[in-house]
């Protein structure tokens, strides 16, 4: 063999040495940067808000938090029209909004007697089940995921019931 390809030989196998070096590396920083990244099952469990709709009266607005963010459930009167957006737990309907206003993000009363939620910043307005009925609001009023657990609603943990409502907005 030659000193030309005694060098070529040399060079062809310190490249392949840096590359696979190279590589191993790069995964290694990448797999800490995903562990970094992912959220800590401590802080996916400060996500879930649980609410036992068991005890709460037909008509009266109950307010919880969720994520940093307020939450208005309002237990339907069985008489009222079903909706594709009620949330259904047992035999009862449920109106489960985030309560900020889809235009500049502020919050909305409820008013029990034309059952309605109304921005006061701007004057927007929306029906009993969220959705924008006056104003300037683009968009109906977010349904945050939940599932169901017997009486329990669970905010933060997509379910079945959510997917289908939002199949059906969509």
């Amino acid at each position: 063999m030659s000193q030309g390809s005694q060098r070529r030989a040399f060079i062809k196998g310190a490249g392949v040495a840096v590359g696979v070096t190279a590589g191993v590396g790069a995964f290694g920083v990448l797999s800490v940067m995903k562990r970094q990244w992912d959220p800590m099952p401590k802080t996916v469990a400060a996500g879930i808000t649980e609410v036992d709709t068991a005890s709460l009266e037909i008509g009266k607005i109950h307010k919880v938090s969720y994520r940093g963010k307020p939450v208005f459930i309002i237990k339907k009167d069985p008489e009222s029209a079903k909706d594709s957006r009620d949330v259904v737990i047992g035999k009862d309907r449920f109106t489960v909004v985030v309560a900020i206003c889809t235009h500049l993000g502020c919050i909305p009363s409820f008013n029990k007697g034309s059952k309605t939620f109304k921005c006061a910043c701007h004057g927007g307005e929306f029906d009993a089940t969220g959705r924008e009925i006056f104003g300037p609001p683009p968009k109906p009023l977010v349904i945050p995921p939940f599932d169901i657990q017997g009486s329990v609603l669970v905010l933060g943990v997509p379910g079945q019931q959510y997917n289908e409502i939002n199949t059906q907005q969509a």
